[in-house]
């Protein structure tokens, strides 16, 4: 039953304007998601170009992002500068990557306190509103006055709308979270705004990575005069990334669907200095890892775990590294997964929960195989023959670490020792009480990039030495072929690479 209400049985309280809006300003933005929320914005208006300039100028320093999108006109621009302009709970076009009405404005003011949006639409005239954060905390001013041109004092660039028929521009003027220091024209200060200029291009890179694709580019961004290529968390095009089958999953009462697809990447030994550093992301190889939630194609969390797990949620540990995992949702369903203002958190709805945390299950002990065995055993069938040096048992409930005495080469040294079988024996047994296992799992922990592969750094005719006497002790105690010789011995992690594979070919005498 509706209440009846009455004017004298309410207050009509509106907010201090001036108040408001800075309490707006603390959302938790960094320059980088702020520019990446506006270009939602822009794709929303079916831009394909996006100008990005960011300009040093001490406290006149300015951003502007531009775009060749439809425009707006004067009630459109009007009503995208009001707070809270659209209902989150309203349906959207499945293209919309909005939610609630704030992003414009958040963004914006959380960098700067001078927000001038210019639009046009169809080659008509140019419609100009700003919000001024000093002006509304001027004593005389009362309520939420909009205003309706530049500031006179700007010296800023927006003149790209001149030679487009339609588009937009957002200026970014007195830039106080960016700009702080009071000296701000010295060298440090201007050293830090450069340095956040060049995180934007790596954060947008990722996030808008499935738009700037190269083979089907529908964007176009550029900063300051560079266009942001496109940075692919999972390694597609590599012959070494294990992709797994796509999942669907389908919630009751809503037509549109979830995709999964879990990617498990290549070992570093499979991968160049230059691609294992660009694969390594924003954040580093440990910090990627994970689920990547993507809203019509635009990258939501980027390596999350999303607290999924179980009683003891996953954290981020070093041999799940290569695990990452691409999941796609309509923007239909945001309410269900708790997206916030800024797009950057995530909640999985509990029907799916299970279902998720099975499906990574699965990809995480992948990518802990590849880690753990150098890439080599990621594809291999169970009918594969592997030869590892090493192997690992439980001795009093600990893991112990042991030379595999049925390792082609460590049985074949035994068998031609004779009486010095036994001090062989003791020489391993020692070997393997003092493995340091602590000291490697720190090195491969803080410093990955520095483990070296197998062979790495020894000299050809030192390789070729160990490589030739493998050969001829393998193929002597069992009776091999050379082919056979070359297929058992090309099974082994260290005997993989493709200088020992040619080694290998030239033994047959």
């Amino acid at each position: 039953m509706k209440e009846d209400i009455k004017p004298k049985d309410y207050e009509d309280v509106a907010p201090e304007a001036s108040a408001m809006i800075e309490s707006m300003r603390a959302y938790g933005y960094t320059l980088a998601t702020a520019i990446a929320d506006l270009i939602d914005n822009s794709i929303a208006a079916e831009a394909k170009n996006i100008w990005i300039e960011a300009r040093w100028a001490g406290r006149d320093s300015w951003i502007t992002i531009a775009d060749d999108g439809i425009g707006m006109n004067e009630s459109e621009l009007r009503d995208a500068m009001r707070l809270g302009s659209r209902n989150p709970r309203l349906e959207r076009a499945p293209v919309d990557l909005g939610r609630f009405g704030l992003g414009l404005k958040t963004a914006s003011l959380s960098q700067c306190r001078r927000l001038t949006v210019f639009s046009k639409q169809n080659g008509s005239s140019t419609q100009v509103r700003r919000w001024d954060l000093d002006h509304l905390a001027r004593s005389d001013v009362e309520g939420w006055q909009l205003l309706c041109t530049p500031d006179q004092d700007s010296q800023a660039d927006v003149g790209r709308l001149k030679g487009q028929p339609s588009g937009t521009i957002v200026l970014w003027e007195v830039l106080d979270r960016i700009v702080q220091d009071a000296e701000a024209a010295n060298a440090r200060v201007r050293s830090h705004f450069l340095r956040v200029v060049t995180d934007i291009e790596q954060h947008l890179s990722m996030v808008f990575h499935r738009y700037l694709d190269t083979q089907q580019r529908r964007l176009h961004i550029t900063l300051n005069g560079n266009e942001v290529e496109p940075w692919d968390p999972f390694l597609e095009a590599h012959r070494a990334t294990q992709p797994t089958p796509e999942e669907i999953i389908r919630l009751p009462g809503h037509a549109m669907h979830i995709s999964v697809r879990g990617y498990i990447l290549p070992h570093k030994d499979k991968l160049s200095p230059e691609a294992y550093k660009k694969a390594s992301g924003p954040e580093g190889w440990n910090a990627q890892q994970g689920f990547y939630l993507y809203r019509n194609e635009r990258l939501i969390v980027a390596g999350s775990w999303l607290g999924l797990g179980g009683l003891r949620p996953w954290t981020k540990e070093e041999h799940y590294k290569l695990a990452r995992i691409r999941l796609d949702i309509p923007n239909s369903m945001d309410h269900l997964w708790h997206l916030d203002v800024k797009k950057a958190h995530a909640t999985p709805p509990p029907q799916i929960q299970e279902r998720l945390t099975g499906l990574a299950q699965g990809i995480r002990e992948g990518a802990r195989s590849v880690f753990a065995h150098r890439g080599r055993y990621g594809t291999r069938t169970k009918k594969e023959e592997i030869h590892r040096p090493w192997k690992h048992e439980k001795r009093g409930g600990r893991v112990i670490y042991k030379v595999d005495r049925y390792h082609p080469v460590v049985r074949a040294v035994l068998a031609e020792a004779g009486t010095k079988s036994p001090g062989i024996e003791t020489m391993l047994r020692i070997i393997e009480e003092t493995v340091p296992v602590q000291q490697i799992w720190l090195d491969v922990t803080e410093s990955p990039q520095e483990v070296a592969a197998p062979f790495h750094g020894s000299q050809s005719k030192e390789r070729r030495i160990v490589i030739s006497t493998a050969y001829d002790t393998v193929r002597r105690n069992l009776g091999l072929s050379h082919e056979q010789t070359v297929e058992r011995l090309s099974s082994w992690e260290e005997f993989s690479d493709d200088e020992t594979l040619a080694i290998l070919a030239s033994l047959n005498n």
